[in-house]
């Protein structure tokens, strides 16, 4: 199985906002998972993990938040899964079918 989850999450109050910018705690939430092992990619909007089961995904989830409830009195999260079976590394994959239709296309 193949666990695709597409999440962002930042404080939206308290102490812990100066200003618009969220990267400081952001950073916080991609150290924790760089350091799990877990392949991801960060985009502008958000990151996207991929994982083998359902329970790993939220695990991170949980500690994403934890992350951040320390000194973050609310944390907005907004969660997108793709869950498929039998299938791997589609983090790569994914983007790299995407790629080939449009090497084809630019050839014809």
């Amino acid at each position: 199985m193949s666990v695709l989850l597409e999440f962002s999450m930042f404080p939206t109050s308290g102490e812990c906002r100066e200003g618009a910018s969220v990267s400081k705690y952001v950073s916080r939430i991609i150290d924790m998972i760089d350091k799990s092992g877990v392949a991801y990619q960060l985009t502008p909007m958000g990151t996207v993990i991929e994982t083998d089961t359902m329970k790993e995904a939220l695990e991170i989830i949980e500690r994403a938040y934890a992350t951040l409830e320390c000194d973050c009195e609310r944390v907005y999260a907004s969660l997108k899964f793709d869950i498929r079976q039998g299938a791997s590394h589609r983090l790569q994959r994914k983007i790299a079918s995407v790629e080939e239709h449009l090497q084809r296309k630019v050839v014809t």
